[in-house]
């Protein structure tokens, strides 16, 4: 599921794809429901290829989505975008310890934080798994990192 939730630089919030065109998508934004053209030079970003820096590597989206949803008990995370650097970096190292403290900011925790309470809200899915994910991991694995 995480591969059809996208990031869009530039507008807030998180957005489901909804149709592919050979020149631009459409997607629908989860927090209000309006349907929106992106064009091909705008910076998009699935979810599913997003992953945090960590002491050994890098740790995917999802792995990092379902240890706040253990932590959480499915429920919101109460920090907020107006939470301090040192409680973000606390609650970071108490979800996943080896983060790298030289490439993760707080500004990253925050987008995390956000879009975990976003997927809650809409009850979409952490757990499932993508046709297309389930494909790609029958294939070697490359490394790839988004914002």
């Amino acid at each position: 599921m995480l591969s059809e939730i996208l990031s869009i630089t530039g507008r807030p919030g998180l957005y489901k794809l909804v149709s592919t065109n050979k020149n631009m998508n459409i997607v629908e934004s989860l927090s209000d429901g309006k349907r929106i053209p992106i064009y091909a030079q705008e910076k998009v970003v699935a979810l599913s290829d997003v992953s945090i820096y960590t002491q050994n590597g890098d740790t995917p989206l999802r792995e990092v989505l379902k240890k706040i949803k253990e932590k959480e008990g499915e429920q919101r995370v109460s920090l907020s975008s107006r939470s301090s650097s040192k409680e973000l970096f606390a609650y970071l190292g108490e979800v996943l310890p080896d983060y790298s403290r030289d490439s993760v900011y707080a500004g990253d925790i925050k987008k995390i934080i956000s879009w975990y309470n976003i997927l809650t809200e809409h009850n979409i899915n952490l757990e499932e798994e993508d046709k297309t994910e389930e494909k790609l991991s029958d294939k070697p694995e490359t490394e790839e990192r988004g914002e």
